[in-house]
């Protein structure tokens, strides 16, 4: 049976049990299935390659023991197991204390994770399809990357879930941009599932990662943080399935509960690549952790000023931002003030409103930046949905080669020889101050519709209202007649 199909009869095994209710419910039940059979199998081949490896999964809880053989024990033997001992138990783990601690990993995946399904032999049977799935074959390991992506943009029908999914094009084009290397500390403050962080990880391998060093030395240099449970227990799943032996460089934590003043140089990063949540509004008391002229509810702005501390001079940082922050006043203006001093916010890609539906259908940029020298001149690329579409959607996303156009344009490492056209203009910092700061700037080379002279369309607008009122009371007049009939 092929990947895709193990995934899709789980999913339809699923459907049958009454206890998984809707698509995040169903993939967060896959996801921590899934999570033991790769570990266990990362675990195994480690035992036969590291002498006296012990797998931070007690030996009675490994899926070995207790899934792997399919007479094993189904029904309520099984429920009971899951419920009473495999979850308590791992959501217990006493940490070693030693450095790549990979229990507190475990710990932390199940720490809010629960069992949904209320039947125990339809649970052995997701079981022995999962345990049909070979995680140490790596064509078969990377073949179920490419199938959990697609359960990732699942998430987008799944209501609010939808907001941990960054289309992989735009993760992509962002990552190929910034051209992260082996070494440098990558962070994602708000990782969601780690689409930048395996957008990041295939970027280096298949440009940089050479030898058995430098992929050590890669995966020792990211950072991330999700504060949601059921992102971060994908995004752990997800590092596993891409190759990182020690995935404990996801915390799950708030990134904004920690005070601003409290980063220091030991925590400075070379490259930030985020899609920080906006629109939403964060808990009474985060904003007290920022500067009082940078203090606002707003999730996105709050990030937006972080971002800015923790690059080291040089760093360089791509942002997924909504059109409310290139146009909003107050505490906005003065964010936008202090990027424009502290970095070079050399590039603003503007996205049409349908890149990011079904869950969001607002406009947004990706905005690119390095910090050390003021911004002298910012450039803008008006990225166009394709011709003869008219929107994009889940059955017609963006895709990466819709962003040549603008990667050919770019100018490489130098951004040299960049050049004005339909799509693309500059804008000086001088015009940008004297804006107020508002960086929602339009194309200069768009023509505008031309709605006719305003004094005439007043006249024509007078002359329909008057007609309007004369046909009301010849109405009137008719049906006054007919009632006296």
């Amino acid at each position: 049976m092929s990947v895709r199909t193990t995934v899709k009869s789980i999913q339809d095994i699923m459907r049958q049990d009454s206890g998984v209710d809707g698509d995040a419910q169903r993939i967060s039940q896959l996801c921590w299935m899934f999570f033991l059979k790769i570990i266990d199998d990362q675990d195994q081949e480690l035992e036969m390659l590291q002498s006296g490896y012990r797998s931070p999964i007690p030996p009675a809880l490994q899926w070995r023991a207790w899934a792997a053989d399919p007479e094993g024990i189904t029904g309520d033997d099984l429920l009971g197991f899951v419920n009473t001992s495999l979850f308590p138990e791992l959501k217990n783990l006493p940490p070693t204390g030693l450095a790549g601690d990979r229990r507190r990993v475990v710990r932390d995946v199940f720490e809010d994770a629960y069992n949904y399904m209320k039947s125990g032999q339809l649970m052995r049977q997701v079981v022995n399809r999962i345990s049909g799935v070979d995680f140490n074959n790596l064509a078969e390991r990377q073949h179920f990357g490419d199938i959990y992506e697609q359960v990732l943009n699942d998430l987008q029908s799944a209501g609010n879930a939808g907001e941990y999914y960054t289309p992989r094009a735009v993760t992509a084009f962002m990552v190929d941009r910034i051209d992260p290397r082996p070494g440098e500390v990558l962070f994602d403050p708000a990782c969601g599932t780690g689409g930048f962080l395996t957008c990041s990880l295939r970027h280096m391998r298949e440009k940089y990662v050479k030898r058995p060093e430098d992929e050590a030395t890669m995966q020792k240099a990211l950072r991330a943080v999700e504060k949601k449970p059921l992102p971060h227990m994908l995004c752990v799943t997800n590092m596993l399935l891409h190759g990182v032996e020690d995935p404990g460089f996801v915390r799950h934590d708030n990134t904004l509960a920690r005070p601003y003043i409290s980063y220091t140089q030991s925590d400075r990063v070379d490259i930030v690549l985020t899609n920080p949540p906006f629109g939403g509004r964060e808990e009474d008391g985060i904003e007290s952790n920022f500067p009082t002229h940078f203090r606002t509810r707003e999730t996105a702005d709050l990030f937006l000023a972080l971002i800015i501390r923790l690059l080291k001079p040089r760093g360089r940082a791509a942002v997924v931002l909504p059109d409310g922050s290139l146009f909003g006043e107050g505490v906005k203006t003065r964010l936008k003030e202090h990027l424009m001093e502290e970095c070079n916010l050399h590039t603003i890609v503007r996205l049409p409103n349908s890149v990011f539906r079904p869950y969001a259908s607002i406009g947004t940029n990706l905005l690119f930046f390095e910090k050390g020298t003021p911004t002298a001149e910012t450039w803008f690329w008006e990225h166009q949905v394709p011709a003869g579409q008219k929107a994009y959607s889940m059955t017609r996303p963006i895709r990466f080669e819709h962003l040549a156009d603008c990667a050919a344009w770019w100018g490489g490492t130098t951004r040299a020889g960049r050049t004005e056209n339909e799509r693309a203009w500059k804008v000086s910092a001088a015009d940008i101050k004297a804006r107020g700061y508002n960086l929602d700037i339009k194309s200069p080379h768009s023509v505008a519709d031309d709605h006719g002279d305003p004094e005439t369309l007043l006249a024509a607008l007078d002359a329909a209202e008057a007609e309007a009122a004369r046909l009301r009371a010849e109405l009137k007049s008719i049906l006054a007649e007919a009632l006296l009939r």
